[in-house]
């Protein structure tokens, strides 16, 4: 059975190396046009350059999102930008748009395109058409359960790569086509720029009587009526891989770093204990665990088993649930001390359970025992936003290891 490449989000240069730090096998990304993360901090031509010599330093890749539907105007830059990122030698561009695909073939031959979800390839015919005109790969649309995703890959050639998103958040639109944000603020979801209006509350008005909002009551709370649970298939990996997809996709380039470094980690260690007991149909519960301890709606398989229902849907709240902070990121570690240098990202105090996240090996549990600032005073607690200072580990540890603690 082959391992899938494990594909992370990367909304900046930081989150990138978290990424690759905690078990990516590759990334993608964004520069200032094209994209749709408008709002993300994506990568100017400089920022760009340096991330691909990072990733393809540490002998993995990274792919560039060309993905909106473009309007005669977006056109205008394109085969110049199309030319940079060849020159950068980045390992492949996303791509929704079938003109922006005409141009990436034109001006750049030799690039792999892969076939975004947004183009909502839902049957083995749409994907076979894209890898005739020369597509490497296909990201499948969400739409679709686990006997579609095999029946594509049997009839399909074994060269168009299957990639499949697994983890992050649902659209309520059809694979992420959707004109609510546009119609309702002027922000084109199409172009990288969504409000989520599916994600407020609504009221209902009758046309004759304008001024009357009847409220939509799930409970006293409201209703959130397009409101999607978050897609989790971390359980399904072992079918998932046995199906033969290529690529396990991770949604989320305006998350933070701690999400992206917690759902990497989770996806790298389930993969890699997949793929070394290919009997194995069951996960353990560890992995889903992993994944509530990020900022997430509740989750959802999606439509992995068939159709949805309103089980699937955030009805009570748009509201995240949180169960645990992120506290430091280690800038450096002392073997003979045994002490760590910590920036800090939030409070922390003596006496607290922190867990010190190690890459493919889970995580630690330690109490805090003894903590100084920069200068050597000791410290009862860290109160300062981003401030530097020591910590007492029972175990090693490394650059960029993560700490966190659960919320009281």
């Amino acid at each position: 059975m082959k391992k899938p490449e494990l594909l992370a989000p990367a909304g900046n240069l930081e989150k990138l190396k978290y990424a690759l730090h905690y078990g990516a096998d590759a990334v993608y990304c964004a520069g200032k046009k094209f994209g749709l993360r408008a709002k993300a901090d994506n990568f100017d031509r400089p920022a760009l350059k340096e991330a691909v010599e990072y990733v393809h330093a540490h002998g993995k890749k990274i792919y560039v999102a060309l993905n909106i539907f473009a309007h005669n105007k977006d056109l205008e830059g394109l085969s110049e930008y199309v030319l940079e990122l060849a020159a950068l030698s980045v390992d492949g561009v996303i791509v929704a748009d079938p003109g922006i695909f005409s141009v990436v073939r034109e001006v750049a031959p030799e690039m792999k395109i892969s076939i975004s979800t947004q183009a909502n390839n839902t049957n083995w015919r749409s994907v076979a058409f894209w890898h005739a005109q020369g597509a490497k790969r296909i990201v499948l649309a969400r739409e679709l359960g686990l006997e579609d995703i095999r029946e594509i890959r049997e009839k399909v050639a074994r060269e168009m790569e299957i990639e499949v998103f697994v983890h992050g958040a649902m659209c309520i639109a059809y694979s992420g086509r959707c004109l609510l944000s546009h119609y309702m603020t002027g922000r084109n979801s199409n172009q990288g720029d969504c409000a989520q209006p599916c994600r407020w509350k609504y009221h209902l008005v009758e046309e004759t009587r304008p001024d009357e909002a009847f409220s939509i009551e799930d409970d006293a709370t409201g209703s959130f009526i397009f409101n999607s649970k978050d897609l989790c298939l971390v359980n399904e990996i072992p079918a998932l891989m046995a199906a033969g997809v290529d690529s396990f996709k991770i949604e989320g380039r305006m998350k933070s770093l701690y999400y992206v470094a917690t759902v990497v980690s989770a996806y790298r260690s389930a993969i890699d204990y997949a793929y070394d007991h290919p009997e194995a149909t069951v996960m353990d519960d560890y992995y889903y665990e992993e994944l509530t301890k990020v900022s997430h709606r509740n989750y959802t398989t999606g439509f992995y088993h068939g159709k949805t229902s309103s089980e699937d849907q955030n009805y009570g709240t748009s509201s995240y649930t949180r169960n645990y902070d992120f506290v430091g990121i280690v800038l450096d570690y002392d073997e003979k001390t045994g002490l760590a240098v910590i920036e800090q990202r939030n409070k922390i105090t003596l006496g607290d359970e922190i867990e010190v996240m190690i890459p493919k090996k889970g995580f630690i549990t330690q109490k805090v025992t003894f903590m100084t600032d920069a200068l050597g005073s000791t410290l009862e607690s860290t109160p300062h936003p981003q401030m530097i200072y020591h910590i007492k580990m029972d175990n090693p540890v490394k650059h960029m290891d993560i700490l966190r603690k659960r919320e009281v």
